[in-house]
């Protein structure tokens, strides 16, 4: 799972040249660089934060520890370190919910639905119009079978940003779930659209023909998946799974 960025001028934002400004944009230039090692080599940048906390690293320094740890699959602990940030930082806003979304993040990857959504509605009391906190809380929602209330967050997001591909592709399975098959297609007709190679659209648009007994256009979808996907790709191997099935007559 991709971990969410925060914008870093909401972290350290540099003053006019100054000797403080400019000990704030090496600060900066810190962080950045111990994120990026965080998504790429979590243990060398777990090592580094903690040399950075004990040189007054301040937040920025706990924050990069913080989704090491993520990457170490530490993922309890990462989850509690972003969330006691959130709570003690004094930044704005929308830095304290991007802590709030990672944390979420992590206790999804630790198995713990309950608490990826409260961090994720806590982070949507901060920023309640942020349609990427309304898709990833919907897809907490989902993964708990609470499709009602999956399908309202994924409504908002998309009032919020109508052609967002993702959004239109989980309301269609929210929908399907709720057994709104013509809402569903409506849905994945309009992600297809926006994005003809949208794998997720594509494989909703199988599972969707082949409820409705149209094996012919279920495998034709699932067909077109493969033709784009990564052969690797989660999308591949389920539509892979579903013409097998299709082909035994399951």
């Amino acid at each position: 799972m991709k971990i969410l960025p925060l914008t870093l001028a909401a972290l350290l934002l540099p003053a006019a040249a100054s000797p403080a400004a400019a000990q704030q944009v090496t600060e900066a230039q810190m962080y950045r660089d111990c994120m990026r090692l965080a998504a790429e080599q979590p243990k060398e940048a777990w090592e580094k934060a903690g040399q950075w906390i004990g040189l007054a690293g301040g937040e920025p320094a706990r924050h990069c520890a913080a989704v090491a740890l993520i990457g170490l699959e530490e993922y309890k602990e990462a989850a509690e370190r972003l969330e006691m940030l959130a709570t003690t930082s004094t930044r704005a806003p929308e830095v304290r919910a991007g802590m709030l979304a990672q944390a979420a993040q992590a206790w999804m990857l630790d198995g713990n639905l309950e608490r990826a959504n409260a961090a994720q509605t806590t982070a949507l009391e901060l920023t309640p119009d942020d349609p990427v906190l309304l898709v990833d809380r919907a897809v907490t929602l989902g993964s708990a079978k609470n499709y009602a209330e999956a399908a309202a967050d994924l409504t908002r997001a998309l009032e919020l940003d109508p052609n967002r591909v993702d959004a239109l592709v989980y309301r269609a399975t929210a929908y399907r779930y709720l057994d709104r098959l013509t809402d569903a297609r409506a849905d994945v007709d309009r992600a297809l659209a926006l994005d003809p190679d949208a794998l997720g659209a594509l494989l909703e648009k199988g599972v969707l023909a082949r409820l409705g007994g149209d094996d012919a256009a279920a495998r034709a979808a699932w067909k077109a998946l493969l033709a784009v996907a990564p052969p690797d790709s989660p999308e591949a191997q389920q539509a892979q799974d579903n013409i097998a099935r299709l082909e035994i007559g399951g």
